[in-house]
């Protein structure tokens, strides 16, 4: 059988050999940063027998704004548009069959190892779901010129033109700050954003907020799995579950969001399944299964709420 047998050491032999520590260590394992940024309140409204495909309703402010009034004039009248975004709820999982002499030859618990694995699997697939419509914004910022230290381009059609050559500076999260403010993308919460980047893409702005003493706030509280800090309304967070995309400049990518960034529908939470025994109870087996599905929110360039710091590969 595939998987985890007692007959070979790297796959199963090992998890009972003398004197093993009864420590149960495992490889080290990031935490969700993506998808804890998810909108899964709509999400029980889909359920099960309802179809693969989960909608939401976008409403648009009134075409004409109201204005004063004239006495005996009638009230001005006006409309507004709806549009619909979607996604599609598909299948996720993954499973680790194990056989019965492991199980009972193994100093350590073949099953509790088995689901911490799983688990910790779980956790980076819905990461890279999540990532995925993040990344797929249409609005992207670089550098005027590719190397200004203070000003940035937006671009609206979802890549770059501009090959970024400058490290992500203080100065570059103002003007992206500044644009997300003037674009009215509403803030994430307490009147504030945020950004997800790889710890090196901060390196180079954390060094310079060092000499200042503005980094963290006093008594600031970090509610974020990987929160770092917060400085010109923006608050930051370092993820390593999503690779950098190798670019030839010196930074990486970034996302900068307000609320409403991404949806998640869920039509079975994420659980561990074990598997039925088969060949007589001596083929066992436990999986992870999720039905659902991840989808970005404002796809319109008018009304997206993620800006990408990114770079012509």
């Amino acid at each position: 059988m595939a998987g985890q047998v007692w007959g070979t050491n790297s796959l199963g032999g090992y998890m009972y050999s003398l004197n093993l520590s009864k420590q149960l260590r495992q490889a080290v394992q990031p935490l969700t940063k993506f998808r804890q940024f998810c909108d899964v309140k709509d999400a029980t409204q889909q359920g099960k027998n309802k179809g693969d495909t989960f909608n939401w309703n976008v409403y648009s402010d009134v075409a004409t704004q109201g204005s004063t009034l004239t006495e005996n004039v009638a009230m001005p009248e006006s409309n507004f548009n709806i549009t619909q975004g979607s996604l599609t709820i598909t299948e996720y999982g993954n499973s680790v069959p194990f056989s019965e002499k492991l199980d009972n030859l193994s100093e350590h618990s073949v099953k509790e190892v088995i689901n911490k694995v799983l688990k910790n699997d779980a956790k980076k697939a819905f990461d890279s779901a999540a990532h995925a419509q993040f990344d797929a914004t249409p609005l992207t910022v670089t550098p005027t010129g590719g190397n200004s230290a203070t000003a940035v381009t937006l671009e609206t059609v979802g890549a770059s033109t501009i090959i970024n050559a400058i490290a992500l500076g203080k100065d570059h999260i103002k003007a992206i700050s500044d644009i997300m403010k003037e674009r009215n993308i509403p803030t994430y919460s307490n009147d504030d954003y945020y950004c997800i980047a790889h710890p090196s893409t901060f390196r180079g702005f954390k060094n310079d907020l060092e000499a200042i003493h503005q980094y963290v706030d006093a008594g600031f509280q970090k509610i974020m799995n990987g929160e770092i800090g917060r400085y010109e309304g923006m608050r930051f967070i370092e993820q390593t579950n999503i690779a950098k995309e190798g670019w030839s400049g010196g930074s990486n990518q970034a996302y900068f969001f307000g609320e409403d960034t991404v949806a998640e529908a869920i039509a079975c939470p994420e659980e561990v399944r074990g598997k039925i025994p088969t060949d007589y109870g001596r083929s066992k087996g436990i999986a992870w299964y999720y039905l659902g599905g991840f989808g970005l929110v404002h796809a319109d360039a008018v009304q997206a709420r993620i800006i990408k710091w990114d770079s012509l590969s």
